[in-house]
């Protein structure tokens, strides 16, 4: 058989386009985060405004969110949206703080508009935030119950405690469990 019927008889083994099995997901229910659908519609419209600061923002936020569904914990709720946004400002800060240090004011100031940014994204997530005093007075609260309870293990008492308040909450678990030691020692 010559190399034309053997591409005539691959081409006729195929079904026609039109009888193609099709399949379409149709739903009503979104996707992933509030807030995650609110920065690609932000996307859209950073690149019709040509804004290039804000662009390259967005980009690198779902760029992040892209990289972290491939992982074994995915972004599926706002607080953990928020959290990565959080973890972006902070990298971002640092850079500018390194940019200073260098004498690279263009760089500095590029990095503090990212931060700017990222903190709008952040205010305006609907994620509720605990400032620090109201977060003293929650471990306050929980090591005073842990002592009660006669705990074995201090820190990790009041944090386990601690988890199932702040569930929900814009809160750096780091931050939390180093104003627990401190306040667990000094009491």
């Amino acid at each position: 058989m010559s190399s034309f019927g053997l591409r005539r008889a691959a081409f006729a083994l195929r079904a026609p386009a039109f009888a193609r099995p099709t399949l379409r997901f149709y739903s009503t229910a979104t996707d992933g985060p509030a807030l995650l659908a609110k920065i690609k519609g932000d996307l859209k419209t950073a690149m019709r405004a040509k804004d290039a600061a804000r662009l390259a923002v967005l980009r690198a936020v779902l760029s992040a969110t892209l990289n972290a569904s491939k992982t074994a914990s995915p972004i599926k709720t706002d607080v953990q949206l928020v959290a990565l946004l959080r973890k972006t400002q902070t990298a971002s800060a640092d850079a500018a703080a390194q940019f200073k240090d260098a004498g690279r004011a263009d760089l500095e100031a590029k990095e503090m508009a990212q931060v700017e940014i990222l903190q709008e994204y952040i205010d305006n997530s609907g994620v509720q935030s605990i400032g620090l005093e109201q977060l003293k007075s929650l471990v306050a609260a929980k090591l005073e119950e842990a002592k009660a309870a006669g705990a074995k293990s201090l820190v990790g008492d009041v944090m386990k405690r601690l988890n199932a308040e702040l569930d929900g909450k814009d809160v750096d678990k780091k931050e939390v469990a180093a104003l627990v030691k401190e306040m667990a020692e000094s009491s």
